[in-house]
């Protein structure tokens, strides 16, 4: 090695174990999600026209 690249290592050898540390840790409190949903919702029934006579003769029937 030469005298150069020798410096070069010294110079480096105390850069290094200044890294900085990254640390993952789970919290100690629940991650709560607020979510404001609006949910609508339409029913569309087709029915043929006996069935459809059927209901109106028969309105008890629901």
């Amino acid at each position: 090695m030469s005298l150069r690249a020798l410096l070069v290592l010294a110079a480096w050898l105390p850069l290094i174990g200044c890294v900085p540390r990254i640390e993952v840790a789970a919290p100690k409190e629940p991650i709560t999600i607020n979510m404001n949903v609006k949910i609508e919702h339409e029913i569309h029934i087709k029915v043929d026209k006996d069935v459809e006579a059927l209901l109106k003769n028969q309105s008890g029937l629901f």
